[in-house]
């Protein structure tokens, strides 16, 4: 069983999960396995993966278009009749409950996300959407991350397109202090920094990778990383499971867009990709707005940076934006 721990200076919380330790990888020698014969998550090799929660079937006979699966070597689990928090001296620890599941985009071992179809990355964002709000049913999960890594730098083990949803029992701190943040900017200016930052960037405009009418991708003004990048929606939203349909329809075009960008520009580059949205149990909020993250692993974080929480970024956002419209490689 995981266990959660509680850091008793930050209030930090590390989830302890032995089995993760087993994980298969398509990354041990260091190159990208090319081979789907042993895949998990390929056609026909179903029974290597626990049973499937949902599925999206193909017109093809006894063929998928996209499977969720419970993650074979879970952060969290499942648990009725989980212990609350226990304390043990100053240290408090509880068990490692809530969810991990995977949702494979795919059938195809080697079609990734900017070659995927418009409407398969709606159907992904539609099953999302389905997965949380069956989730957050239980009054147990407090938030629900949703995230995906691509390539051996962001943590991908498997080389199948594939995303992750982990279910907590509490509210990351960084998400707390993102919210925090939120609230205070709208107890002093009566609006929306989200929504502020839209405006601020449809008129500025330099700092644009993508638009439609329902949402926009800048890199942001205080960019963490080389080419960080932001999707947002330019309607209010706050919960990315309130979002309609035709909304993830867009969504799905420009998220297209942007991660064909990223990867002309900076070639193969690994990356992760964030939503960002309301804790589970929350309703509708005016001072917060769902959003996507995305960070190309094109530097990486060293002594300075995890020592003192300040990132150093060696390209200017408004820079990256004008290499990322202009299609040129970037050499460093």
């Amino acid at each position: 069983m995981p266990e959660i721990r509680r850091d008793p200076v930050s209030g930090r919380w590390t989830i302890v999960a032995s089995t993760r330790t087993e994980r298969p990888s398509d990354f041990a020698s260091g190159k990208i396995s090319k081979s789907k014969k042993n895949c998990p998550f390929c056609p026909g090799n179903e029974e290597q993966t626990p049973p499937e929660i949902y599925c999206v079937k193909s017109s093809k006979e006894n063929a998928w278009r996209l499977r969720v699966v419970p993650n074979k070597y879970p952060a969290l689990i499942p648990s009725l009749d989980a212990e609350c928090l226990k304390s043990e001296g100053l240290y408090k620890r509880m068990e490692g409950i809530g969810n991990h599941e995977v949702i494979i985009e795919t059938p195809d071992h080697f079609r990734q996300l900017h070659e995927m179809a418009e409407e398969d990355i709606t159907e992904v964002f539609k099953c999302f959407v389905l997965r949380i709000r069956e989730i957050k049913k239980d009054k147990k999960i407090k938030y629900i991350m949703i995230f995906k890594n691509y390539g051996r730098h962001a943590g991908a083990s498997l080389a199948h397109p594939h995303s992750q949803l982990i279910a907590m029992p509490m509210v990351p701190m960084r998400v707390e202090g993102e919210l925090d943040g939120a609230k205070t900017y709208f107890s002093q200016k009566n609006s929306c920094v989200f929504c502020d930052m839209i405006r601020e960037e449809i008129s500025f405009k330099k700092r644009i990778v993508e638009e439609n009418d329902f949402f926009i991708a800048i890199n942001p003004y205080a960019s963490r990383f080389t080419f960080e990048t932001w999707i947002l929606p330019k309607k209010h939203l706050s919960h990315l499971e309130n979002t309609q349909e035709d909304y993830l329809k867009n969504l799905a075009g420009v998220l297209k867009s942007t991660v064909k960008k990223i990867n002309h520009s900076l070639g193969d580059t690994s990356y992760n990709i964030l939503i960002h949205t309301m804790p589970a149990q929350e309703g509708a909020s005016d001072f917060y707005h769902w959003h996507i993250e995305i960070m190309p692993k094109f530097s990486y974080m060293a002594g300075f940076e995890w020592g003192t929480g300040f990132y150093i970024n060696t390209v200017a956002p408004e820079r990256a934006t004008e290499i990322l419209n202009l299609g040129k490689i970037y050499d460093k």
